[in-house]
């Protein structure tokens, strides 16, 4: 297959999952705010829901991540550029699902906030845990996203205007500052990723 006829067609979920990604991000963000206006963030619905949209957020990501690494359609140096940092993210993508998955497991069994905490350090005792879900390889996710859209934007400008990876690195910081502000950083990755979307539709055409 040339490169100009690899669309959003062939790649199974990627123009779906470049928009869900950030909407559920957002939606995370969302969601905990309200329920931390409503002093109810411990155990219970807000919690819940708020995670689940964070593991969906987390996962939606994957198809991404291989979407964008086989729309590269580059080899040679360039394409093991972009496979490498597919499989950042990838690994990312991974630990942070772990991560919220073990949120959501902790806010069900436990019965109140000191439950949550007690829980939370009993999983964090684990050896490896901190930096495998907690801390370093979540990082990855950010590192892989914001590498490989920079990556595109040089070697597949057709793809991925120049105006994409500033706006990617806006969104990480922003989440990176608080979580307060991961509606805005949700935003601004949807707004990144929009004209892949549309350069990948515009393809088919």
């Amino acid at each position: 297959m040339e490169r100009s006829e690899v669309t959003a067609r062939h790649i199974p979920f990627l123009g779906a999952a470049l928009i869900a990604g950030p909407v559920l991000m957002a939606a995370y963000g969302v969601v905990r705010l309200v329920g931390r206006g409503l002093g109810d963030y411990g155990p219970g619905v807000w919690w819940s829901a708020a995670h689940l949209l964070f593991l969906a957020g987390a996962l939606a990501f994957v198809p991404v991540f291989l979407g964008l690494w086989r729309a590269a359609s580059v080899r040679g140096g360039r394409g093991v550029a972009v496979g490498a940092a597919a499989l950042i993210g990838l690994a990312g993508a991974a630990a942070v699902a772990v991560q919220a998955g073990i949120d959501l497991v902790v806010g069900f069994l436990a019965a109140d906030e000191d439950a949550m905490s007690e829980l939370f350090e009993r999983v964090q005792d684990v050896p490896g845990v901190v930096p495998l879900v907690c801390t370093v390889v979540p990082v990855l996710f950010w590192l892989g996203l914001l590498a490989l859209v920079t990556l595109l934007a040089v070697f597949r400008r057709d793809l991925v205007p120049g105006w994409t990876p500033p706006l990617v690195l806006v969104a990480t910081v922003l989440m990176a500052v608080s979580l307060d502000l991961l509606p805005v950083g949700g935003l601004c990755l949807g707004l990144a990723l929009l004209p892949v979307r549309r350069a990948l539709s515009g393809a088919r055409r």
